[in-house]
């Protein structure tokens, strides 16, 4: 049966004395009707696709409709010439999460985590800590079971939909399954696991989504980045043993009502937000007169 809330999968955790994903894993065996073994390798399938995702990125494709392709490319150029603000970690992170987002926008094979529109949030924060042999793979497929395992809670609890509950409920979904997953890499406590998630998704409450012309591109590319740094530094927080005063089941509560009270046209409809502006609406007539 799946968690309710993280706090009942964290009393879990502390009850049966086992890490936050051992018992994510434990209750998916539960209801597959897998062993430990065959759960393990379904992970790593996933896990092999974010890294084949990355490693297949192209600088030279652009989507379909033209908006979206380079940018990746460009960022990673810019950093290869060491003048990068926010240094090489972080830098990786947003090269990542640009390379991801534009590789879905361009119809190649991503994992969606927990949608395509914010494929790139978790292989940014991941895909470089193992490129750089901070973790083994083992340690990864373990910190993807503590993702699951959030995003299931919100999915079951709120949404994880951006027709349903806006980009908050997408990018806020995914960088509270990163920022999970980085104290679970870390060393973190279950407490410390659902601090983060918490931190957060807070973080992003209130996001809406107004995909320009309706396509998933401007400016969802550029906010699996926003998902994937404010990951980062929640994680850092919640290791930090700084506490959240708002438990991390009211903020997935939160989202939920304030999805409920966005309007239609800041609900995937490219009809509000960046996609109302006069540029966004101007690129959504152009590529409509293009198409016919």
């Amino acid at each position: 049966m799946a968690f309710d809330s993280l706090a009942s999968l964290t009393a879990c955790c502390e009850k049966k004395e086992k890490p936050f994903w051992r018992v994510v894993c434990e209750n998916e065996q539960r209801e597959s009707g897998l062993s430990q073994a065959q759960e393990l390798k379904k992970m790593q399938t996933l896990w092999a696709a974010m890294l084949s995702a990355a490693d297949a990125y192209d600088a030279n494709l652009f989507s379909a409709s033209g908006l979206t392709g380079s940018d990746g490319g460009k960022f990673e150029t810019y950093l290869k010439g060491g003048t990068s603000i926010c240094g090489s970690f972080t830098g990786a992170v947003i090269a990542q999460a640009l390379q991801m987002g534009e590789s879905n926008a361009c119809m190649k094979r991503i994992v969606a985590s927990p949608t395509a529109g914010s494929c790139g949030v978790l292989p940014a924060v991941l895909v470089p800590l193992y490129r750089e042999k901070k973790f083994t793979e083992s340690r990864i497929i373990e910190s993807l079971f503590t993702a699951a395992g959030i995003g299931q809670v919100i999915a079951n609890r709120a949404s994880i939909s951006g027709a349903e509950g806006g980009c908050q409920a997408e990018i806020g979904s995914a960088a509270a399954m990163a920022a999970g997953a980085l104290v679970s890499l870390f060393g973190g406590t279950p407490q410390q696991i659902i601090n983060a998630a918490g931190f957060a998704l807070q973080n992003l409450l209130g996001l809406v989504c107004d995909p320009v012309a309706g396509l998933v591109e401007i400016p969802c590319v550029k906010r699996n980045v926003i998902g994937a740094l404010d990951a980062c530094s929640c994680a850092d927080m919640a290791l930090a043993g700084i506490v959240p005063k708002i438990p991390p089941d009211e903020v997935i509560d939160a989202l939920r009502q304030t999805g409920d009270k966005m309007d239609v046209s800041l609900k995937e409809t490219g009809q509000g937000g960046i996609a109302a502006t006069p540029t966004g609406r101007q690129i959504a007539q152009t590529l409509s007169e293009k198409n016919g």
